[in-house]
């Protein structure tokens, strides 16, 4: 499959240019920036001889016009307040690259490609809202109650972009026979070996939680060490024993981390009298997640048994569960790797969350990785060779026209 690297290239800096703030982009999902490029991906969708649409909840939409079975390729354009350029961008421009590509080829000419630009995967007012809206889930009350940090109503943001009331895309099973979603790696597992591609093998499953340890606010001059009932300092004491307690069920890619601590009050003369850890870890085993969660309550228990300060473990937010990338499309972009990059690819899980995961509920799916420099990403400086984005795209390329092809010999 030959692709167009300069017209690839060229559409990922013109989409950088939304939002543009020096190395990065300010791109949150419905803000005025992120309608007016989601307009121009609709009209770089129809150049391309697909139909698209900006649909109710604003995922942008491109329909082959060939009847199917057709293979979706897509992630998302919205982005961290304080985003890279890369990061699902380059999935969705992959997709469109690819989608002209297979029209421009002889082989693949009457093959079906649609291409998707998700709304909200990045959470500004409620994280995968257009996957999620894609495969069915009862989004309404989400759409007429969710807000962003500064309080913006979500129903008030698409009233303002003119999309209230639209009709929102559907997967149609008739026709969506698999999905692709091309992305930056977001971490340092390709570079660090020396590799140019990762075919996915899982997104990982997080939990996120909050442990309060209650103990009793004081006089930080006049209380003695002896009789303190310190939340802050039990609260650091508890970090180290959960940390060892972890590694001890941990593999390579287990990860936690401790996000966020508030101290009550806060004040440099008073011994903390309540204190706040939360908490997240991810890993790609469901019953080490568990596992992990077991030990956890185990430590809160014989914490509580010691006295003194106790502590309550509570969900901060619903578990996400690992979720497996389909064997079968994994075989095609591991084939379609090494005849592209031989030898330098690898499979690996995804240690970060992606709407592939959503849409993995209604049809196959799978993820194709190419480094981050550095491993940076969610910051101004992500960024990744253009050797690489190119070369994920042949991948991409290729893998696509083997799934579509197998498909209509099957």
């Amino acid at each position: 499959m030959k692709i167009n690297p300069e017209r690839l290239l060229g559409d990922l800096r013109q989409l950088r240019s939304f939002g543009a703030t020096g190395p990065g982009v300010v791109r949150l999902a419905l803000s005025p920036v992120d309608i007016e490029a989601r307009q121009w991906l609709a009209a770089r969708m129809a150049d391309a001889g697909l139909d698209p649409v900006i649909d109710g909840v604003g995922t942008v939409f491109g329909r082959s016009r060939k009847p199917g079975p057709a293979l979706l390729i897509g992630s998302h354009t919205d982005t961290q307040p304080t985003g890279g350029w890369l990061d699902g961008a380059l999935g969705v421009m992959v997709g469109l690259e690819v989608a002209r590509a297979l029209a421009e080829n002889d082989e693949t000419r009457d093959v079906a490609v649609d291409v998707a630009s998700w709304i909200d995967e990045e959470g500004t007012f409620a994280g995968f809202l257009g996957s999620r809206s894609f495969v069915g889930d009862p989004v309404e009350e989400t759409i007429s109650s969710a807000t962003s940090r500064d309080g913006q109503r979500l129903a008030d943001a698409l009233a303002s972009a003119g999309l209230s009331g639209r009709p929102r895309v559907r997967f149609d099973a008739s026709r969506h026979i698999a999905y692709l979603e091309p992305h930056i790696e977001q971490g340092g597992r390709l570079e660090a070996a020396g590799k140019s591609i990762g075919v996915v093998t899982s997104i990982v499953g997080i939990r996120e939680l909050r442990l309060r340890f209650t103990g009793q606010r004081n006089h930080a001059g006049t209380t003695p060490m002896s009789i303190r009932r310190d939340a802050g300092a039990a609260l650091v004491a508890f970090i180290g024993r959960m940390d060892e307690a972890f590694r001890q069920l941990a593999d390579a890619d287990t990860v936690w981390t401790v996000g966020r601590i508030e101290l009550d009050p806060g004040s440099l003369s008073v011994v903390p009298g309540q204190a706040d850890l939360y908490l997240q870890f991810r890993d790609a085993n469901a019953q080490r997640l568990w596992a992990m969660e077991a030990k956890l309550a185990e430590l809160v228990a014989d914490f509580n048994a010691q006295g003194g300060v106790s502590v309550a473990l509570t969900a901060a937010d619903a578990a996400e569960e690992p979720v497996a990338m389909d064997e079968a499309l994994q075989a095609h972009l591991a084939r379609a790797a090494e005849t592209v990059a031989p030898g330098q690819w690898m499979r690996m899980p995804s240690g970060a969350s992606h709407d592939a995961q959503i849409i993995a509920r209604s049809m196959p799916a799978c993820m194709v990785f190419v480094p981050s420099i550095g491993g940076v990403s969610h910051d101004f400086i992500e960024d990744t060779a253009e050797e690489h984005i190119v070369l994920g795209c042949r991948v991409a390329a290729e893998a696509a026209a083997a799934i579509l092809l197998a498909h209509r010999s099957s």
